[in-house]
C-alpha cells in the first residue's frame, strides 16, 4: 500500500516505470501492481525529479520599476538602482515579493533556491526578511541564503563585519565579489579571507566571480587556489566567471585544469549574462556566457542559474528553469542530442550536486519531490518548455494541470486534437 503512485511515467534516462510513494520517501520504483491512496497517470510523460536554481536574487525580485527602469540595462545601473531600494524596501515588502515568486517557482516545479542576500546595509533588512522567507517556504522549497556584500567586502566600512553578523544569524553559504573591491589585490584578499571563513565554519562558499567583460579580471584563479587550500572542493562554486568569455586563449588553457584540480563548481546565469554583457561593445558584440563545454570537458560540474526575474538587472523571467536551459544551450551551442540531455541535468542534477542537497533524485529512499511534465523526455521538455502536470513536493501533490491540447478546426479537414509532442 502506498500513499500515492504516479503510474507509467518515463523518467530522463528513458525508462518507464512507476514510483510508489509513502510519506515523504520514494519507496519503490518498477512495475507496481499494489494501489495507493491515489493515483496520477503519467503515462507518456517525462517524470523528472525537482528543477534546482542555484543561483538568485530572492531580496531584490518582482522589483521592476523601483525606484525605476535600468535605462541603460547595464549591470552597474542594476546595482545603482538596488542601492536606492534597498535603502527603502521594507521588510514586509521584501517578504510578500519573495514568497510570491517561490510560489511561481513551485509552480514550474522549482523546489529549491539558493539565493544570494545583500548584506551591505548595517540594518540588515534583506537578511530578516529572507530568514523568514525561508521560514514561511520551509514545508515545500528548500531555500539556502548566501551572505553576499553586494558593495565589496572590503570597499564599504562593514561590508566584512555584516557579512559575519548574517552568518551569525543563521544564513547558509558564504559569499562575496571580489571584481568588486578596489584593487585587484583587496579583490585576491577577499577571496582568502572569505574561504578561510568558509573552512573555519564549515559552510559552503559561493562567489560572484568575475562578472565583467574586462579579460584581466582574473579572480577565479585565486579562487580556486584558495579552494585548494581549505580542501573545500564541491562545496565552493564560482557564479557567473563572465570575463573568461574574453580572456586569452592560453591563459584559460592553463585556468582550466586549476579550476578542475580544485574541485569547485561553476553557475553560469545565461539568461542575465548574454542580456548585461557586452554593453560597451559595437560590433562584434560579446554575449559573456562562460566556457561552459570547455569546462564540462574537464570533468567541472556546471550548472545552469537563473539570476534574476523581473528586478534592477532583468525585466523579464517566470521561475521556469527550462527558459534557463533553453537559452543556455543556444548560446554554448549545446545542440548535440546528448548536450542537450546535459542542459536539462544541469538545472535538475548538477544543480542539486552544486548546493549540497541530500536525498535528490528517484532513487528508492529519496526524497518524494518530483514533476510531471507534459514531454516525452529531457530534449523535448527543453524544446516546447511545457506545462507542469503535476508537481509532488516531499510526498504531497501541490500542483496539478490539466493538459492544454490545441483543438483544431481546419476548412476541409475532421476536427481534431493537436499536440505539440512528436
Amino acid at each position: 500500500m502506498f500513499d500515492l503512485i504516479i503510474r507509467g511515467g518515463t523518467l530522463p534516462d528513458g525508462q518507464v516505470a512507476d514510483i510508489g510513494i509513502r510519506g515523504d520517501r520514494i519507496a519503490a520504483v518498477g512495475r507496481l501492481e499494489a494501489v495507493a491512496g491515489r493515483v496520477i497517470d503519467a503515462t507518456g510523460d517525462l517524470v523528472a525529479p525537482p528543477f534546482v536554481d542555484p543561483h538568485f536574487h530572492m531580496d531584490a525580485t518582482l522589483s521592476y520599476g523601483l525606484p525605476r527602469v535600468n535605462a541603460s540595462g547595464t549591470l552597474l545601473e542594476g546595482i545603482a538602482l538596488w542601492g536606492e531600494l534597498r535603502g527603502i524596501a521594507t521588510v514586509e515588502a521584501m517578504v510578500a515579493r519573495a514568497v510570491t515568486y517561490c510560489d511561481w517557482a513551485a509552480s514550474m516545479g522549482l523546489l529549491a533556491i539558493r539565493t544570494h542576500v545583500d548584506t551591505t546595509p548595517d540594518h540588515l533588512r534583506g537578511v530578516e526578511a529572507m530568514l523568514e522567507v525561508k521560514r514561511l517556504v520551509a514545508g515545500y522549497l528548500d531555500l539556502q541564503l548566501v551572505a553576499f556584500p553586494q558593495d565589496g567586502l572590503y570597499r564599504t566600512k562593514t561590508g566584512r563585519e555584516n557579512v559575519i553578523r548574517a552568518l551569525d544569524m543563521g544564513v547558509d553559504v558564504v559569499g562575496g565579489i571580489p571584481h568588486f573591491e578596489r584593487t585587484m589585490e583587496e579583490g585576491a584578499e577577499s577571496l582568502r579571507d572569505l574561504a578561510r571563513v568558509a573552512a573555519e565554519r564549515g559552510l559552503m562558499l559561493d562567489i560572484h566571480c568575475d562578472e565583467t567583460d574586462d579579460p584581466m579580471s582574473r579572480h577565479v584563479e585565486t579562487l580556486a587556489a584558495e579552494v585548494t587550500r581549505h580542501g573545500l572542493g564541491g562545496r565552493a562554486a564560482g557564479s557567473h566567471l563572465t570575463s573568461m568569455h574574453s580572456m586569452d586563449n592560453y591563459y584559460v588553457s592553463k585556468l582550466l585544469p586549476l579550476i578542475a584540480e580544485s574541485g569547485m563548481t561553476a553557475i553560469p546565469n545565461p539568461l542575465i549574462n548574454i542580456t548585461l554583457q557586452g554593453r560597451h561593445d559595437t560590433y562584434p558584440k560579446r554575449r559573456g556566457l562562460t566556457r561552459v563545454k570547455e569546462m564540462q570537458a574537464m570533468g567541472i560540474t556546471v550548472g545552469w542559474g537563473q539570476d534574476c526575474v523581473l528586478d534592477p538587472w532583468y525585466s523579464l523571467g517566470t521561475a521556469d528553469m527550462l527558459d534557463v536551459a533553453f537559452m543556455g544551450l543556444h548560446v554554448a551551442q549545446m545542440t548535440h542530442p546528448a548536450e542537450m540531455a546535459r542542459c536539462f541535468t544541469m538545472v535538475t542534477e548538477n544543480n542539486a550536486a552544486i548546493m549540497g542537497l541530500q536525498g535528490y533524485g528517484l532513487k528508492v529512499g529519496d526524497q518524494a519531490s518530483l514533476v510531471v511534465l507534459d514531454a516525452g523526455d529531457p530534449v523535448e521538455a527543453l524544446r516546447l518548455r511545457p506545462d507542469r502536470l503535476a508537481v509532488v513536493s516531499r510526498g504531497k501533490v501541490i500542483v496539478e494541470r490539466a493538459r492544454n491540447d490545441a483543438r483544431l478546426s481546419l476548412p476541409g479537414r475532421p476536427a481534431t486534437v493537436r499536440r505539440r509532442r512528436v
